[in-house]
């Protein structure tokens, strides 16, 4: 009988467990929204954006829809005001402590709970943590915030200065700069409750962060945990880690306790053509009396991570080492995933990064004018084995370097620092996307008429800025050395050093008008900005407008490049027909977008170990738009994915044609040598083999290797606008792929005659009579493995659905070859 009253006891000691630390989500109670200084009172969904929030109460139209974004900016010079009202029960109102915790404020915020201002926030990056329990009442409480016009707000501190500052008032509002417009971007200043809310309740002690430091060697790992506890109660306190516990004494307030844990023969964390992103679980108990107080979840990749920069006969390198091993970097740069963020759901996170994962990518780089993304993107990362280069949120401007500014982006640091240093795929921080860049080479100076005076104390705001407060705050702020680069890119794209050490955005291709060609010339020791426009799907454009003409007002608003139609077709003029129709047209503004991206990835690669990184523009879409992304807002992959994909395999051919001769590559990412037969064929478009020829190869590990040349005088007689290049190389494996000797639009093409064969419902077998160029399936369930691919006679091409294969149409570029299509 006692020993059934101990255990009764002691079940009942662990329901306290419980509630001795909990949250309530207050963005699960009724709130309504209105306009300040308007009586009609709506309801309002939390998390949400004031734009949505009208769009669903049906007091604007689809805000993507035509040139609607035109007729809604009178949205951002308003004030908001939020309520909700809410019950506090005996037994909550008992607790010792009880916070507020705002994860997100968009941006200026008055906030009063039962008639009182407890809060005057202005940084959306924040979380705002207040000590309710003063302001609460038992039964119902009234919680009200005030949004305040962030553009309005801007330009009253831009009217401070004696000087302009390069774009305006968006630099002076700590909130997303996207949102005031980009050339891939609509402007949508947005506000409201962009995260949650809570009510968080506890007694004698809580968690407040958990930080770690690893030192790793061949047969051990030793972990030590930094962790913040800020206790009501002094007094002795379990802390539990895993199977590991120790005892500390606590003080009344913060307390930093410092846990070591050990792993013996550790797995390390890798990107996945180097090994396994393995991670570690940890459960982090805090206890008093055997009664859990707090709790905290988290998974640990363990490995090092080294930005290397050594002197060379070029310049100096730039490259990443994880776990000691040079690592080639390919991937892409994100921006946000939607002009309004609360709609953006872990699903949707997790098909960005399968786009990345699908395309051979290693890094995404989280570009400046954006975000710190949500926990899940980097949770997907540490599992996805996708390294994070993470910019601070600045864009494309000079910033104040007033201390009310400062202060507020300090604090700003120190919890986004905290808040995402243990995740594994954290690879480095940036200060800013191209403000450096925009200082030196885009004639600001010149342009807002600064004095000496004006731009000495801008540089120096800069300087204050980028070069001491963010680094010394991030080093400040982390127990572990993290990697920071002050800003993207190095040097401007036009002068000679940003090719010969640091970083470089390669945008002499669109902006310059470059030809593609002169990716093969322009190539840097890290690329980190690249790419070209190309259009979305018929059906996005469907979309936002039933009108498929270049002078509908849909069409016209979702180029927010001034001649972004101008130069697609000035490119398309070079290398493809430029069609009539306008699916045609947008079917080579895709091919023309993947030929580029082809040149452009080849060329990086060929130069390794001088390039050591390939990071393009852009993967994704904040909505439906002509841009540069690879994948478009709904998710469609564009022709440049599939390209890409291919050329970021481990294992690549790469070409490089010039005057005389044509070199072909062999380029190894993988970590061994690969050896076999390589067999070089020429073709013409019925699949006979012209020339061939066969030899052994041995590829090193991580290694690019010539291994063929062919000079012009092997082609005798042959018209190059008839044949084609094809290669082999089977290592275990077998890599292929095509060149062709001229441009699209001069290649002698034949109308090919497919032959289909369904092999189940995902599944369809496709074989080709005449070489078809850049076949693309339109599948009404989605995307294919494989689409915009090329196949010739004698081969066998395999392409499964996400879902279910339905064929609804399909085209090659024969088609659009024809005499009557083309313009």
């Amino acid at each position: 009988m006692n020993k059934l009253f101990f255990i009764l006891a002691f079940v009942v000691s662990l329901v306290v467990v419980k509630a001795q630390s909990w949250e309530r989500n207050l963005s699960s109670e009724k709130w309504s929204f209105q306009q300040e200084g308007k009586s009609e009172i709506l309801p309002a969904k939390v998390p949400g954006t004031v734009h949505t929030d009208l769009l669903n109460n049906k007091k604007i139209d689809d805000p993507f829809y035509s040139d609607n974004e035109t007729k809604l900016q009178w949205i951002e010079n308003e004030n908001w005001i939020y309520n909700t009202q809410f019950d506090i029960s005996d037994k909550e109102i008992s607790q010792e402590n009880i916070r507020l915790e705002f994860l997100g404020l968009d941006t200026y915020a008055q906030v009063f709970l039962n008639g009182k201002k407890i809060l005057d926030a202005n940084n959306f990056y924040r979380t705002w943590t207040v000590d309710a329990k003063p302001y609460l009442k038992k039964g119902k409480n009234d919680l009200k915030i005030i949004f305040l016009s962030a553009v309005k707000k801007g330009k009253e501190e831009m009217a401070k200065l004696p000087y302009k500052l390069p774009e305006n008032e968006r630099v002076f509002v700590r909130k997303p700069q996207y949102q005031f417009g980009w050339d891939w971007g609509p402007r949508f200043v947005t506000a409201g409750i962009w995260k949650p809310i809570y009510l968080k309740f506890w007694n004698n002690a809580t968690i407040v962060s958990v930080k770690h430091q690893q030192k790793i060697e061949k047969e051990k790992a030793d972990i030590v945990f930094n962790i913040v506890v800020d206790a009501d109660k002094a007094g002795k306190y379990d802390v539990k880690i895993n199977q590991y516990k120790k005892d500390f004494v606590l003080k009344k307030g913060l307390n930093t306790l410092q846990f070591p844990v050990q792993i013996n023969n550790p797995q390390l964390w890798w990107t996945k053509e180097l090994g396994n992103p393995f991670l570690y679980d940890f459960k982090i108990n805090l206890t008093k009396n055997l009664v859990e107080v707090d709790s905290k979840e988290l998974k640990i990749g363990l490995k090092t991570i080294e930005l290397v920069q050594e002197r060379d006969k070029f310049g100096k390198s730039f490259y990443f080492k994880l776990n000691g091993k040079p690592l080639y970097i390919k991937g892409a740069n994100t921006i946000p995933l939607n002009s309004f963020l609360p709609e953006v759901k872990k699903e949707n996170y997790e098909k960005l990064i399968d786009e990345a994962t699908f395309a051979n990518m290693n890094m995404l780089r989280v570009w400046g004018g954006g975000i710190y993304e949500d926990d899940a993107f980097y949770n997907i990362c540490d599992e996805k084995g996708i390294l994070v280069w993470q910019d601070f949120p600045f864009a494309c401007a000079m910033y104040p370097g007033d201390k009310n500014f400062l202060d507020n982006v300090k604090q700003e640091v120190v919890e986004n620092v905290t808040r995402l240093q243990n995740h594994a795929s954290l690879g480095i921080w940036c200060g800013n996307n191209e403000n450096d860049e925009g200082w030196h080479n885009w004639g600001w100076q010149k342009q807002l008429g600064y004095t000496k005076q004006d731009s000495s104390k801008i540089w120096k705001d800069y300087v204050k800025l980028f070069r001491e407060l963010i680094p010394q705050t991030l080093d400040a702020t982390t127990v572990q050395k993290q990697i920071y680069w002050q800003s993207s890119p190095a040097n401007g794209w036009g002068r000679k050093q940003a090719y010969t050490e640091g970083d470089v955005h390669y945008w002499g291709v669109w902006w310059g008008m470059e030809p593609f060609e002169k990716y093969q010339e322009k190539v840097g020791r890290f690329v980190a900005e690249y790419g070209f426009q190309s259009m979305p799907q018929k059906e996005t454009f469907l979309s936002f407008t039933n009108n498929l003409r270049f002078d509908d007002p849909g069409v016209i608003n979702h180029q927010k490049h001034k001649i972004g139609y101008e130069t697609i077709r000035k490119y398309m003029e070079r290398d493809y027909p430029v069609p009539e129709r306008f699916d045609d047209f947008i079917y080579v503004s895709q091919l023309l977008q993947a030929r580029g991206m082809k040149i452009a990835i080849d060329a990086h690669r060929s130069a390794k170990p001088y390039n050591m990184g390939s990071l393009y523009w852009q993967l994704n879409d904040v909505w439906p738009v002509t841009s540069w992304s690879s994948v478009d807002y709904f998710n469609r992959r564009k022709a440049a994915h599939y390209t890409i994909k291919k050329s970021f395999e481990p294992v690549v051919f790469t070409f490089k044609n010039e005057k005389n001769s044509l070199t072909i590559n062999l380029v190894n990412d993988l970590q061994q040598d690969l050896s076999g037969n390589c067999i070089i064929y020429i073709k013409d478009f019925s699949g006979k083999i012209l020339k061939k020829w066969e030899l052994k190869t041995l590829v090193k590990a991580n290694e690019v290797k010539n291994v063929f040349e062919i000079n012009n005088k092997e082609f005798g007689l042959l018209n190059k606008a008839e044949c084609f290049l094809q290669t082999e190389f089977n290592y275990g494996s077998l890599i292929t792929s095509k060149f062709y000797f001229v441009s699209p639009k001069d290649l002698q093409l034949f109308q090919p005659n497919f032959t289909f064969n369904k092999i189940d419902d995902k599944t369809l077998e496709i074989t080709t009579d005449k070489l078809a160029k850049d076949v693309y399936f339109n599948n009404k369930f989605g995307n294919l493995s494989d689409n915009y691919f090329d196949i010739s006679p004698g081969e066998k091409k395999i392409i499964t659905a996400e879902q279910k294969i339905k064929i609804t149409d399909w085209k090659s570029l024969y088609d659009v070859l024809s005499v009557e299509n083309i313009k």
